[in-house]
């Protein structure tokens, strides 16, 4: 028997409620053939244009390998653009092509709904609070993550 029981442990919440958003805009994205990885990329470059590889994997929360297997895919379908960086020709620019702003904002219409139901289920003054909440959940585990990994290797 373990310490803490699994309905005790906030992790366990937090991964039920990610898996479950997931699941739901996956489900509206396949309509796109999108994965939301893929859609997550075309978002990003909308706000971002230009942003290379490494940026994209940090702000899709995905791993650089992964990230270069979502930029295959969407380059092959030819929703984005690649070109070296005008200074740093080892650096790879991305940008959306015409059919990918054209395809993410039929995909993101979909989304939104996703996003819109789950924020109607807070009044207004919730959804600010779980926000907080959520954001002091990830800078506690950012922390654990250094300060007990030390403690580990002790």
């Amino acid at each position: 028997m373990t310490q803490l029981p699994m309905d005790q442990r906030i992790g366990h919440h937090l991964k039920r409620a990610e898996q479950e958003l997931i699941s739901a805009k996956h489900a509206v994205l396949r309509q796109f053939n999108l994965s939301v990885p893929q859609y997550t990329v075309l978002l990003v470059l909308s706000e971002e244009p230009g942003a290379s590889g490494a940026i994209l994997a940090r702000r899709c929360l995905v791993t650089p390998q992964t990230m270069s297997s979502v930029l295959a895919t969407l380059s092959r379908r030819e929703l984005i653009e690649r070109k070296p960086h005008p200074l740093h020709s080892h650096i790879l620019e991305t940008r959306l092509s015409p059919s990918g702003r054209e395809l993410l904002a039929k995909a993101d219409e979909v989304a939104i709904r996703v996003e819109m139901r789950l924020s109607e289920a807070f009044s207004r003054e919730e959804e600010g609070e779980f926000v907080r909440f959520l954001s002091r959940c990830a800078e506690v585990s950012a922390e654990s993550r250094t300060e007990l990994a030390d403690l580990g290797e002790e």
